[in-house]
Formats: C-alpha cells, sequence, structure tokens
C-alpha cells in the first residue's frame, strides 16, 4: 500500500513538471500581442505600471480556458514518454502493475486540470469580462488626464489631437485646442477657454466637458465654412475607442431560446450561440479527455522528448479545434443540433482515447 502511495506521488510529480513549463509557455505566447499592447500603453500613453499590471491579471482566466487542457496532454504525454523511454514503465509492469492502475494519478491530475478549467469558464471568464471593461473605461480616462499636459500636442485616442496652453509665469493653464477628425465627413477644430473630465461608467463614456469656445468646421461644400459658439460642450469618447475596447457581451440563453422559437429553430446564428453555451461544459471535459489521452500517446511517442511532447500535444489541440469547426458548421447549415455540435468533439476523442488505452494495455 506504501509503495502503490509512494509510486502515485511520484507519477503525479513527473506530471507537474511539463505541466507548469507548457503552460507558462503557452500563456506567453497567447499573451505576446496583448504585451505588446500593454508595453505601448506605458511607454507611449504613459499609462501607470500598476494599471498594465491589473489589465494583464484580467486578460489572464481567459487565456489560461484555452492552455490549461494543451498544458494537461503535453504533461501527460511528456511524463509518460520519460517514463517508457528509460523502461521505467517497464520495471512496473514486470512488479505486476497494470497501465490502468498507473493511471490513478492521471485521472486524479486530470480532474483538477477540469476542475479549474471549469470554475474559469463559467465565472473567470465573465467575471474578466466585466473588469475589463471597468478597467478600459479608466484607462482611457488616464490617456485623457495625460493628453491635457499643458504645452504640448498628445493624441489620447486615434485621429484626436488634444494642445493645452502652457501657462505663463506660474499662472493656470487657460485655453485648449481640439482637433477631431473621428469621422472623416464631420472633422472639425474646437477651442474654449477651460475644460473639465468627466465619466459616465453606465454608458462606458469618458467626456470632455468644454466651456466657452467656439467649434470651427467646414460643411460638405469647400467654399463654406461653419462657426458655432457655445458656453459648454460634452466631447464624447467610448470605449471602442481606446485601445482595451469591451468585449461583445453574448446574448443570454432566455434571448437564445427565443430568437430559435421565432425562426423555428433555424436561425444560424442563435443556433451557433446555444452551441457555445453548450460548449461552457464541454470544453472543461475536453482537458479530462485530453489528459487521459496523453498517457497512450506518451508511451507510443517515447522518444518525442519534451519539445516533441509539447508538438504532439498542440498537434491534438488543433484537430480537436478543426472538428470544432466543422461541428460549428455543421450546426449553422442545420445538419445537427446545436448540443450535438458542441459534444460530438469530445466523443470522438473520448473513443480514440479508449481504443488507444486498449492498444497500448495489449502491447
Amino acid at each position: 500500500m506504501i509503495l502503490r502511495t509512494l509510486l502515485d506521488r511520484y507519477i503525479f510529480t513527473e506530471l507537474l513538471a511539463p505541466f507548469g513549463l507548457s503552460l507558462g509557455a503557452l500563456c506567453f505566447i497567447m499573451l505576446t500581442r496583448e504585451l505588446l499592447r500593454l508595453v505601448e500603453l506605458l511607454v507611449s500613453k504613459g499609462v501607470g505600471l500598476w494599471s498594465v499590471l491589473k489589465v494583464f491579471s484580467i486578460l489572464l482566466p481567459s487565456f489560461l480556458v484555452l492552455t490549461l487542457p494543451i498544458a494537461g496532454i503535453v504533461a501527460s504525454i511528456t511524463a509518460f514518454g520519460r517514463l517508457s523511454y528509460d523502461k521505467e514503465l517497464v520495471a512496473m509492469q514486470a512488479a505486476g502493475i497494470s497501465l490502468i492502475r498507473l493511471t490513478r494519478p492521471v485521472l486524479l491530475f486530470a480532474v483538477s486540470v477540469f476542475g479549474l478549467t471549469l470554475v474559469l469558464s463559467q465565472w473567470g471568464q465573465p467575471w474578466s469580462s466585466l473588469n475589463l471593461k471597468k478597467v478600459a473605461l479608466n484607462l482611457l480616462k488616464d490617456q485623457l488626464v495625460l493628453a491635457l499636459e499643458r504645452g504640448t500636442f498628445n493624441e489620447p485616442i486615434p485621429r484626436m489631437m488634444i494642445y493645452v496652453q502652457d501657462g505663463k509665469n506660474g499662472q493656470p493653464a487657460k485655453g485648449i485646442f481640439v482637433s477631431d477628425e473621428r469621422t472623416a465627413e464631420e472633422s472639425r477644430v474646437i477651442v474654449a477657454e477651460q475644460y473639465q473630465v468627466l465619466m459616465d461608467p453606465a454608458n462606458d463614456h469618458v467626456a470632455l466637458r468644454l466651456l466657452n469656445g467656439v467649434i470651427h468646421s467646414r460643411p460638405d461644400q469647400l467654399d463654406q465654412y461653419q462657426q458655432i459658439s457655445f458656453t459648454s460642450y460634452d466631447l464624447k469618447m467610448n470605449l471602442s475607442q481606446s485601445g482595451y475596447a469591451a468585449t461583445e457581451e453574448r446574448p443570454s440563453y432566455e434571448a437564445i431560446a427565443a430568437q430559435l422559437v421565432q425562426s423555428g429553430g433555424k436561425d444560424p446564428l442563435a443556433r451557433r450561440h446555444l452551441m457555445e453555451y453548450y460548449k461552457d461544459l464541454a470544453f472543461p471535459t475536453a482537458s479530462l479527455v485530453f489528459c487521459l489521452l496523453g498517457v497512450p500517446v506518451g508511451i507510443v511517442s517515447k522518444r518525442s522528448g519534451r519539445i516533441g511532447g509539447f508538438a504532439v500535444g498542440v498537434l491534438i489541440v488543433v484537430a480537436y479545434y478543426v472538428l470544432n469547426v466543422a461541428c460549428e458548421f455543421l450546426v449553422t447549415t442545420l445538419v445537427i443540433p446545436p448540443f450535438a455540435g458542441a459534444w460530438l468533439p469530445n466523443g470522438i476523442f473520448a473513443v480514440i482515447t479508449l481504443f488507444a488505452f486498449l492498444k497500448v494495455s495489449r502491447q
């Protein structure tokens, strides 16, 4: 009993090292694009380091949902590939330990990965989406405040230039210049004496309230010019104009069901959204299948090493992704129902896993 407990710990420990390395590498690869944007905010936009780190932490749950299943299969392939290559599996089998018995720590590992993926997909991603919207609003405000630095031209958002007059002899600055070309047909120049920065979290807007100024614009005709004087004018900017726009919100299950009833179950977009709801449980379950599939695959490809195990694991996940895309096409073309489209890839890979176990056990 003690020997088998030590064996379980040994195999579980063998899984942890490649799991951690592959998870870190995958997160780094997937976050590379976001890291470039975060560095741009930090360097060129002057956003504080704390805000950048907050965005990074909020983005992490969404990426972990995708990387955890891949890291799980890479870990099991690498661990059992090494055990097989070093003839440790031969010694264990000679001691009367079956392959099914050896997978008990892998099953515990797979359940742990499944539970973490499920928690992140059900609660982590919604939390990430909600908080990213709030942080994006604050970032847009920070960029706007930084753009009001005196005596320099700044571009807080694309196609908008702001200049605040520098006060003389330490006096407060008076006068602000705004060139707004966000809409090519309605480009305008705004000059005002004073300004205030406002936030509207309910509508995801940041506004620049300009006081006592003039709007200069040019209508469609080249020989015309328009000038409008104002006492107070709110210049609004929404999240879609910032570097981190709010993510698209998925419709509720009730709205999808009503849309399907209205269309007689034939609306492709509603069917795809319903399939996404079923995937909330199907995709975490795939991590459970992947971890178990890695055992026979690792034994067969024992000479692949860690890099080879990573490559094989990624290829298996790519095949799973292609199968998901094919199922989504079949769902939108009314060939299979949304539930089948979400769970069919898991079923196929579960059958492959069972077949691989039987084949390796006989060998």
